[in-house]
């Protein structure tokens, strides 16, 4: 789908442009997600929208906005398809590198490139047998360039992308991030995500043979020079996020079923389902659960938001301070997901388990989501630092 051509985007431009596109992919997720069909042309929709460029500088070319704004936007996103909000996950990411690091490496092509509505995708993760973390992919210097070798799982957006970004671990032992194009030669993405749910967010393996990189396509990585070193807590905010939307995904279902379908039980006061009691407090707290996941990720956001222009030991306070608020809001907006899911087949009888509705997939999605990074981590991390103020750690999970 080819984009209108747009002098400047806007916050406000870009919602307009999109919620037409979110309606589409909200009305045919639950078939698409049991017939496994890509949204491929929905997702182009998307990027041609420049949803990207929401929360960088109108100075650098983007829409404007805050942090809040991005995640509203991820938000619904997640509502409409939480694959979808998965998928673009690595866009997002980098489109946030380049509106809060005036410092990024080759900031001005990234910039170009989201300019461009391209999507990207990338991971460290790896099934190496080693721990977490473990970087198993080589690179090695050859002529006036590099050549990478190796295997990464869980890359998510991948067949969506035009860019890939991993890392590798050199042979002097340092690592080191490369992005490319997902056309490079060497480059294979396969479709062999098989998760209980999200199975849609292109998150399988990409293997990397012999893939030739160029100076301009690599950089160091050292998080720790940072003033605030934990880079991690957007990433982990828009998990966070995609929580939310599903929650609010699971009460949209609950709605329209029990508006559209459902029939009270044999014994209720009720004639209509509307007006059982205990269905309306149903739907009640699966609202509340709903409302909750949300509101915590948009404190979130705006406590993180001015961490990016603060320096020094103001830096690295409040963002040991964002970080634990992040790792907060994603124990809360799992744990509202969740429930709202389960809730959600408490408005209707067996009818409510049919295949065809797929309600199902809220549950499965949240799981699958939530399992990133497990859940009690973050609660402990966050214990530790009321406690005794230790800092969380700079891992990229908090």
């Amino acid at each position: 789908m080819t984009a209108p051509v747009v002098d400047s985007w806007t916050v406000a431009g870009i919602r307009a442009a999109t919620t037409p596109i979110l309606a589409r992919l909200a009305a045919d997720a639950a078939r698409r997600e049991a017939g496994r069909d890509y949204a491929f042309d929905d997702v182009r929709a998307l990027a041609a929208q420049r949803i990207t460029l929401t929360g960088i500088a109108v100075a650098d070319g983007g829409a404007g906005g805050s942090l809040r704004d991005v995640v509203e936007l991820v938000v619904d996103i997640a509502r409409a398809d939480s694959n979808v909000a998965q998928a673009l996950r690595s866009s997002f990411l980098t489109a946030n590198q380049v509106a809060g690091r005036t410092d990024l490496p080759h900031r001005a092509t990234v910039l170009a490139r989201l300019r461009a509505g391209e999507l990207f995708a990338g991971t460290n993760n790896e099934r190496n047998g080693g721990a977490n973390g473990t970087i198993s992919t080589r690179i090695r210097r050859d002529g006036d360039g590099w050549i990478v070798d190796g295997e990464k799982f869980y890359s998510t957006g991948g067949l969506y992308a035009s860019w890939f970004t991993g890392s590798a671990t050199g042979d002097d032992g340092s690592v080191y991030g490369f992005t490319v194009p997902v056309d490079r030669d060497g480059v294979q993405r396969l479709d062999d995500f098989d998760a209980i749910g999200q199975r849609l967010t292109a998150s399988g393996t990409t293997r990397l043979h012999r893939v030739r990189v160029t100076d301009d396509e690599v950089v160091p990585r050292d998080s720790h020079r940072l003033d605030s070193p934990w880079l991690g807590s957007f990433a982990q905010l828009y998990l966070a996020a995609v929580e939310a939307g599903i929650a609010a995904a699971a009460l949209d279902d609950a709605v329209r079923f029990v508006r559209e379908k459902a029939r009270p039980i044999k014994h209720s006061t009720a004639t209509r389902s509307t007006d059982d009691p205990y269905v309306r407090t149903t739907v009640g707290e699966i609202a509340a659960r709903a409302h909750t996941a949300r509101s915590v990720v948009l404190v979130a956001a705006e406590q993180l938001e001015p961490v990016r222009h603060l320096h020094g030991d103001r830096a690295r306070a409040a963002g040991a301070a964002a970080a634990v608020t992040v790792a907060q809001t994603g124990v809360i907006a799992i744990e509202s997901a969740l429930r709202a899911a389960e809730l959600l087949f408490d408005v209707g009888g067996a009818t409510a388990t049919d295949r065809a509705l797929g309600f199902d997939r809220h549950w499965r999605n949240a799981r699958t989501v939530a399992n990133h990074n497990p859940r009690q981590w973050k609660a402990a991390v966050a214990g530790a630092h009321l406690l005794t103020g230790e800092e969380p750690p700079t891992t990229g999970l908090f």
